[in-house]
């Protein structure tokens, strides 16, 4: 498609200059120019990999490039509800070019005229011959160029020789000095007329026709946005001389430019998820509190006691925030290390069980006060196991031994007794036994209105949800991390949208080949991948299954170009 807009000076010849006929007294046009001529090759483009790119043709007449001139042409892009200046094209004239160079070097004359050095304005003959008859010791340092103040002394006559520098002043010439420097705006102004830009000014492949004509191709890339249909370009144009804008060149119509997406092929239809639900459900932490030696005070001040104890408290209100549950039990389990003999650890672990039930009383919902249980395991030789055979401290022989001493000895105090006697003790009381002290939390729960013990159903998949709106986003890498797991259709346009072409060609080999989109996408990224024919077999199986697909070829350059070398035009299949 090849569209065009010109300026309204297009269609008439616009006079510069004219002259009276001597013998008929009318005006006769001596220079006749007309406007220049902006044209769109290709008013649909394709957004890819999130970036759009667009470009016309700037024409303008021979005529119109004198040498006298330079013609500004500035376009504008409106992209949803923001418009854009796009950096503009400038034709400069020999002549005109010269006059700007004739203009910086008249300002830089001037600004050289400018006396930068403060000793141009004295007499300093006449001061030196003063200053040696009156202070011959400051006279004797004019060669030292260390500071020195001001003397309080003076002449004979009352004169210092502050009086005296102000007297061999030449202050007409520094008066005029000072008057030329506060010229140097208003100067430049009257000199460079129209400076020269030397930034922000587009010139891509530049071109001169034969017959004299300028032709520039503009071409401009810029990132893509959600939902963008369509971009509008417009122009406004003036002709110079001398830097006075002698002539507007309107551009009354605008290049409106069609954006396709591959982002809009998306399957938006929801993707659903089987779920098991049981109506019972189990949750667990553990807290590492401290306690005096054989006590079972709860006490905050201790160690970490306040953190650990406030890190429960949250968990509790975690827990009783789920209104989809209700609370079976709580049970508190208090554990101690081997240390001592068995039957006391039980004792002692069933207290400290018992006050930490107690301290959360105070700190849960009326409704769970009844529903506390405390329980204890007086030496927990199960999680010491468990802490052992991970170990990465203790040899691999040293674990095998205490962990078979573990399994052959049953009575704990034996155990303990002769765990004590080897030589990784120290170890295992310092690292391994204050894990053991602590306290675990076993939340029981229900679902509240469920009475089968398991339902099967089915809930919106979030995350393909989330993997489709990235897509539409233009957020293609999200879109791929969330998308490529499922291996389906919206996956495979993903991967195609963020130009992982031989990923996308390999999920689309696993669908099958019965859906007019996925030969549809088998198309473009075979013609991406060079293999022209495969690309339009699909092309063709795609509009069999989908005729309207036709129209949408073309709005994608893969599917266009391989259409216009094989001679097809996509209404043959409408």
């Amino acid at each position: 498609m090849v569209d065009s807009i010109r300026s309204s000076l297009a269609d008439e010849p616009f006079i510069m200059n004219a002259v009276k006929d001597s013998e008929t007294g009318e005006m006769v046009a001596t220079d006749v120019i007309r406007a220049s001529t902006v044209t769109a090759r290709f008013r649909n483009v394709a957004e890819r990999a999130g970036y759009v790119s667009i470009s016309f043709d700037v024409s303008v007449p021979g005529s119109m490039a004198d040498s006298r001139w330079q013609l500004k042409l500035c376009p504008y892009m409106r992209m949803m509800e923001d418009t854009v200046a796009l950096e503009p094209v400038y034709i400069t004239g020999e002549d005109y070019r010269a006059e700007q160079l004739r203009g910086y070097e008249r300002y830089r004359r001037f600004m050289a005229s400018i006396i930068t050095d403060t000793t141009d304005f004295i007499r300093v003959r006449q001061l030196e011959i003063f200053l040696r008859r009156h202070f011959p010791d400051t006279y004797a340092m004019k060669t030292d160029s260390s500071y020195v103040s001001d003397p309080l002394a003076c002449t004979l006559f009352g004169t210092t020789q502050e009086e005296a520098l102000r007297h061999y002043t030449m202050k007409l010439k520094k008066s005029l000095n000072e008057r030329r420097k506060a010229r140097a705006g208003s100067m430049y102004d009257r000199y460079v007329k129209d400076p020269i830009v030397r930034e922000g000014i587009r010139l891509d492949t530049v071109m001169t026709m034969t017959s004299g004509d300028f032709l520039y191709r503009y071409v401009h890339t810029f990132k893509s946005r959600p939902y963008l249909r369509k971009v509008v370009v417009s122009l406004e144009g003036g002709l110079y001389e001398s830097g006075e804008r002698i002539l507007d060149i309107p551009f009354d119509d605008s290049l409106t430019f069609y954006i396709s997406s591959l982002a809009s092929l998306a399957d938006e239809a929801p993707r659903y998820r089987m779920i098991v639900l049981e109506r019972r459900a189990y949750d667990n932490t553990w807290a590492f509190l401290e306690f005096a030696q054989g006590s079972s005070v709860v006490d905050t001040l201790l160690g970490d006691n306040a953190q650990e104890l406030k890190r429960i408290r949250r968990c509790i209100d975690d827990v009783a925030a789920k209104s989809e549950y209700a609370l079976d039990s709580l049970l508190i389990v208090a554990s101690c290390s081997p240390e001592g003999a068995y039957q006391l650890n039980r004792r002692l672990s069933s207290a400290r069980a018992e006050a930490v039930r107690e301290y959360l009383v105070e700190h849960v919902p009326e409704s769970w006060k009844d529903s506390l249980r405390s329980s204890e395991i007086p030496e927990n030789w199960e999680r010491m196991k468990m802490l052992v055979s991970n170990d990465t401290v203790l040899r691999q022989p040293s674990r095998k031994r205490i962990l078979k001493l573990m399994d052959e000895v049953e009575d704990p105090d034996i155990r303990e007794r002769r765990l004590s006697e080897m030589s990784e003790y120290r170890y295992l009381r310092e690292k391994i036994y204050p894990q053991l002290r602590c306290v675990k939390f076993d939340f029981h729960l229900h679902r509240i209105g469920m009475v089968k013990d398991t339902v099967h159903t089915t809930e919106p998949d979030t995350v393909y949800l989330a993997g489709v709106r990235a897509l539409k986003n233009l957020d293609y890498k999200k879109a791929v991390t969330l998308l490529r797991p499922y291996g389906d259709y919206n996956a495979a346009l993903a991967c195609m949208a963020a130009d992982y072409n031989h990923s996308a060609l390999d999920i689309l080999n696993r669908l099958p080949p019965d859906s007019s989109r996925v030969c549809y996408l088998k198309a473009v990224v075979l013609s991406r991948l060079g293999v022209s024919e495969e690309a339009m077999k699909y092309y063709e199986l795609a509009i069999l299954f989908d005729p309207s697909l036709a129209h949408r070829a073309n709005l994608d350059p893969e599917l266009s170009d391989i259409l216009k070398l094989n001679n097809l035009k996509s209404n043959n299949y409408e």
